[in-house]
């Protein structure tokens, strides 16, 4: 399944290349809750509060009215998700704030799923060089994906892999690197970074993972029935 994703800062829909520069912006944030309406999940991302320079909270509630969303950026505490489920998010995704020490946070893990219940949680593991890296992918962690969704498995419904090498550069992501974490969980997975053609698409469905997609939408390289 594709899952369409919009990040959101400074008040519109951008898309960033390795998470650092600015690729693309809009202020036509209506015409991309129409063209993705009829979608059963979209990604919904608020790169500003994920770097702790504000937040986009009135657009999320917008979004989240409109479409049914999986939302994260800066979801630090229970409290925090709680409020997003409230506000319309189907599904809330937590990264940075799952590791601590170097290590899963099984505490904390714990009381986002208590919070907003485990079937809500998506825990988000995105992967550097082979390493877990938080903080906006800039702090690598002694710790693989594969390591790190074991450890995380009893509180999440899901899990996002973003490939970070790869994200952005609509060079295709690699297969073998989803593959192993998706073999790790029982949990389903839902692949990001670098993700461009229906092939790729098409291949990870059929091994059972959803593929989130942002740079190759919003280029026009991959195109959108309708």
């Amino acid at each position: 399944m594709l899952i369409p994703s919009i990040d959101l800062m400074g008040g519109k829909v951008v898309q960033l290349v390795q998470g650092e520069r600015l690729a693309l912006e809009s202020d036509e944030l209506d015409r991309w809750i129409q063209r993705f309406a009829r979608f059963p999940r979209v990604q919904l991302i608020d790169l500003d509060a994920a770097m702790g320079s504000g937040a986009n909270e009135a657009i999320v509630a917008t979004v989240c009215r409109q479409l049914p969303c999986q939302v994260g950026g800066g979801v630090r505490t229970p409290d925090r998700a709680l409020a997003l489920v409230k506000v319309g998010a189907r599904r809330v995704i937590v990264g940075s704030s799952l590791f601590k020490g170097g290590r899963p946070n099984v505490e904390l893990a714990a009381a986002f799923a208590e919070a907003v219940g485990r079937d809500r949680l998506i825990g988000a593991v995105d992967s550097k060089g082979g390493h877990v890296v938080i903080h906006g992918w800039k702090t690598p962690l002694p710790l693989t994906a594969v390591a790190a969704v074991q450890a995380l498995e009893p509180y999440c419904a899901e899990f996002l892999y973003t490939h970070v090498d790869t994200e952005g550069l609509m060079g295709g992501i690699p297969m073998e690197a989803v593959l192993a974490v998706s073999r790790a969980t029982s949990r389903h997975l839902i692949a990001a970074g670098g993700i461009t053609t229906q092939a790729e698409i098409d291949a990870l469905d059929r091994a059972g993972i959803d593929a989130v997609v942002g740079m190759a939408i919003y280029t026009g390289k991959l195109a959108l029935d309708g």
